[in-house]
């Protein structure tokens, strides 16, 4: 049945209003339902229903209202997501910052307007999401990741087609079925049963995509073999940012901890780890200035009878400092060592300090961290073990060079105690989870304060610890040289489907000149409106 001819006149100003205000609202509310689909719940199927509502909510306006709407709906999501980096610096500049980076998500509220008036308009809506994302992950300053739709489906039905195209393919499929869903929705209540049949086969591929994906077969490239490691979790004197101020009381920590591990193998209680992973700042007292920690952590590392990857912060000559990890033998003390290749902007060093301290004088409490080299491999138990120093997990690139350098087992040293009990720290597992899966890597995980896990291949979370207690874990890993087509395609479905994207952008923009070209329409109250 084909739907009513619109009437041409514009809308009253009042009615106008009201409707932007309707959408406005739904936006907003959107965004904050995208937030409760991500950790610590497990709601990962709340994200489809959001864009099937974000989706109607933008069609039918022009670009700025779309930037508008995009905007509100980044609030909504942001402000609460991202609510941890508040917990030391004040509300300032963590509103700052999701001001800021709600512009990314307004331009995709902008783009999604616009295609929305092509056929298959889901699949380029979604195409745009992706690219937007992969600006953000990117700039400025290195980019900001966090928050990813991806990252929040690490329990779904989707997971697996991070193995296909990593972690933008699976944002990519979760907001197709999403826009897909939501098309198909208005288009049933308009009647527009003809124009059903595309939103319907787009929310059934997009369904579809991620149990597809779990039978892409991997490229295996030499046989499995079984590693033991055990994750120590320390613990902290104190939450918060003021961990610092006991810094040898974490060492001391971690020191007892793993002497303890070492006194269960010796009964028998625990299997002999072939290497101990400490976490991210598990020795901020710089061992190679400080013989006292050099001979804590050489006591524990002879204690348990194996290398320990020690999260540390080592001054450099010319006083900048590195966050580090260091393979220390229980023979020959420290004979390797990875420093952090992202460095935080904001936390871990300031950019445009002196700019920045017209604003805040929190600027002066950022570090003097610089970057380290190599693609993040150190070689321990026998094994080649992939470095993603705690955020540095949540950049495609970074996790790729460690598998690409040959790590069969990912390690994500991380220190959490800073943000206290807020939800960063299960939202950075979550990270963890789908890297497992894009990759095919058992992975480990192991922080100061928790949550401290062991992950296998699938995403499944095999043991963990809780929250602000010592804490031991120790798994048999089974390591797998193989290779994903995430893997070995890298950014590229990333930026294909960016590029398909900015060609449905262009395509509906030319295709609107020429419309209004041809016979100058006077509009439809959908058009009006926005």
């Amino acid at each position: 049945m084909a739907a009513p001819a619109l009437d041409p006149t514009p809308p009253p100003a009042r009615t106008r209003v009201a409707r932007l205000g309707v959408r406005l609202l739904l936006a907003a509310a959107a965004g904050v339902l995208l937030y409760v689909s991500f950790p610590p719940r497990d709601l990962w199927w709340l994200a489809p229903l959001v864009f099937a509502v974000l989706g109607p909510t933008l069609r039918g306006v022009r670009a700025r209202r779309g930037f508008l709407l995009g905007w509100v709906f980044a609030l909504g999501f942001l402000v609460p997501l991202l609510s941890w980096t508040g917990g030391f610096v004040g509300a300032l500049p963590w509103l700052a910052l999701c001001l800021f980076e709600a512009l990314f998500f307004g331009l995709a509220g902008a783009g999604m307007a616009v295609t929305a008036r092509l056929p298959a308009a889901p699949l380029w809506g979604a195409a745009v999401w992706v690219g937007m994302e992969a600006v953000r992950s990117r700039v400025p300053f290195g980019g900001l990741p966090w928050g990813r739709v991806g990252f929040g489906q690490a329990e779904g039905l989707f997971l697996p087609a991070a193995s296909v195209g990593g972690v933008p393919f699976l944002s990519f499929v979760t907001v197709l079925a999403g826009l897909a869903l939501g098309e198909l929705a208005r288009r049933l209540v308009r009647r527009e049963i003809g124009g059903a049949a595309v939103p319907a086969v787009l929310l059934v591929l997009a369904l579809a995509a991620g149990p597809l994906a779990a039978l892409v077969p991997v490229t295996v490239n030499a046989p499995d073999r079984q590693l033991t490691v055990a994750a120590i979790q320390g613990n902290v004197p104190r939450l918060g940012l003021d961990f610092n101020a006991q810094r040898r009381a974490v060492l001391d920590n971690h020191v007892r901890v793993t002497e303890q591990l070492a006194a269960d193998v010796a009964a028998g209680r625990q299997p002999q780890p072939d290497v101990v992973l400490w976490p991210e700042n598990s020795s901020d007292i710089d061992p190679f200035r400080n013989p006292d920690a050099a001979a804590e952590i050489s006591q524990a590392a002879a204690a348990v009878r194996a290398p320990i990857l020690v999260g540390t912060v080592l001054v450099n000559s010319d006083r900048t400092t590195s966050n580090s990890v260091l393979v220390w033998d229980p023979v020959q003390g420290p004979v390797a060592r990875n420093d952090k290749r992202r460095i935080q902007p904001f936390g871990e060093y300031m950019p445009w300090r002196s700019f920045f301290r017209l604003f805040s004088s929190y600027v002066d409490r950022a570090g003097n961290f610089v970057p380290g080299p190599g693609p993040g491999v150190l070689q321990a138990g026998g094994a080649e073990i992939g470095i993603t120093i705690c955020w540095e997990v949540a950049f495609d690139d970074l996790v790729a060079d460690s598998v690409d350098a040959g790590a069969t087992l990912l390690a994500v040293p991380s220190n959490n105690a800073t943000f206290g009990l807020s939800e960063m720290t299960y939202q950075q597992l979550a990270m963890s989870r789908v890297r497992a899966v894009e990759h095919d890597r058992p992975t480990v995980v192991a922080t100061t304060s928790g949550v401290s896990a062991l992950i296998d291949t699938q995403g499944t979370v095999t043991g963990r610890t809780g929250q602000f207690v010592p804490g031991t874990l120790v798994g048999v890993e089974t390591l797998r040289d193989t290779t994903t087509l995430a893997t070995r395609l890298r950014s590229g479905p990333e930026w294909a489907l960016t590029a398909v994207g900015v060609a449905a952008i262009a395509a509906a923009v030319v295709g609107r000149r020429r419309g209004r070209a041809g016979s100058h329409p006077a509009g439809t109250g959908e058009d009006i409106d926005g």
